[in-house]
């Protein structure tokens, strides 16, 4: 069976599990399951309003599913998106605070690109201490994440911040130069379109021209890369530091469009969310766009249902680590039925 269906095979089994499994869990609330569904739906997706929310939720996850995506077609595990995406933070911030004045012509370009650099940052050390040290990716990414998380606190706390915030740890209110564009009265902002274009074009890259077909090579096997002259060295990093670039632009995304300053609260766990998306995707971009759509309508949906519904707070986590545990086991479980399922 090729990988395209096997992909589709397992999205397919892991969203018919995850609905079986929703339901037991509202019984066990003691909720009518179909109708805690049909709200579900109904807050995720129900108006615009809802929509709104659902597609803004979905960019950060977007963006980071693509962030782990990259390296992950090299084989690599990186856990990083959630501390890079906090530095893309820092680095398109500092562009607005050292600049304010900046028209949006210029202010927007520069924001978004320093904050690329410094999510591209936060992923080349790692990829660095892989290629040259051998040291694992996965443990450095997770330690590094918190790092970053403490740099924004102490930033937020310290010299950024607000005078005239009464205490908030906050910058100051960003500009509207800085502000990315959204649609009227909506939560849908520039991100998601960039979010969509890397998908499509990192579709492209990693299916067509000569790098696709030596990322492809390294990934089968390394030492056959290198037989034919291939640097797999060379490649961690670049690859590396590109998911750290589109994780930094989806931390200056959501700081910009969504919470209009820096503060620490960032991000609900983005980056590990976007892992997991990328996981279930097996790293495809194509298919990260409708999955990162899921999630994210789960995400917003949980929290209205939290509000509206009266279910526990902790719903929401639940239902999402429930999606989370069916997609890492049910690659595992199709490959135990099927001896010759192709990873």
């Amino acid at each position: 069976m090729s990988v395209h269906r096997d992909t589709v095979l397992i999205v397919g089994a892991t969203i018919l599990t995850f609905f079986l499994l929703t339901i037991g869990f509202f019984v066990l609330l003691g909720k009518p399951p179909f109708e805690m569904i049909g709200m579900l739906l109904t807050y995720a997706l129900g108006d615009g309003y809802s929509i709104s929310q659902t597609l803004a939720k979905t960019t950060p996850i977007l963006l980071c599913a693509l962030a782990a995506a990259v390296p992950g077609r090299l084989g690599l595990i990186s856990v990083g998106a959630e501390g890079q995406l906090y530095a893309g933070a820092i680095t398109g911030t500092a562009v607005v605070l050292a600049a304010p004045d900046l028209p949006a012509a210029l202010m927007l370009p520069m924001m978004l690109v320093c904050a690329a650099l410094g999510g591209a940052f936060y992923g080349y050390v790692p990829g660095i201490l892989r290629a040259r040290m051998q040291i694992n990716e996965t443990i450095t990414t997770l330690v590094l994440n918190y790092v970053a998380v403490l740099w924004v606190n102490a930033l937020v706390f310290g010299p950024w911040k607000d005078p005239a915030s009464q205490g908030w740890p906050a910058t100051i209110t960003f500009p509207g130069a800085a502000i990315l564009p959204a649609l009227p009265s909506s939560r849908i902002h520039l991100g998601l379109l960039i979010a969509i274009a890397l998908a499509i074009g990192l579709h492209f890259f990693f299916t067509r021209g000569a790098s696709s077909q030596k990322i492809q090579i390294l990934a089968g096997n390394r030492k056959v890369g290198e037989m034919f002259g291939l640097n797999f060295g060379t490649w961690v990093i670049v690859l590396m530091a590109m998911g750290g670039a589109i994780a930094g632009i989806a931390g200056i995304a959501e700081v910009s469009a969504i919470q209009g300053r820096l503060q620490p609260t960032i991000s609900i766990g983005y980056g590990l969310t976007g892992f997991l998306v990328s996981w279930l995707s097996r790293h495809q971009p194509l298919i990260i766009l409708p999955v990162a759509f899921l999630v994210g309508g789960l995400v917003a949906a949980s929290d209205a249902l939290q509000l509206f519904a009266k279910v526990p707070a902790a719903s929401a986590i639940i239902l999402q680590g429930l999606l989370f545990a069916i997609a890492l086991a049910v690659p595992g479980i199709i490959k135990s039925m099927r001896p010759n399922y192709e990873r």
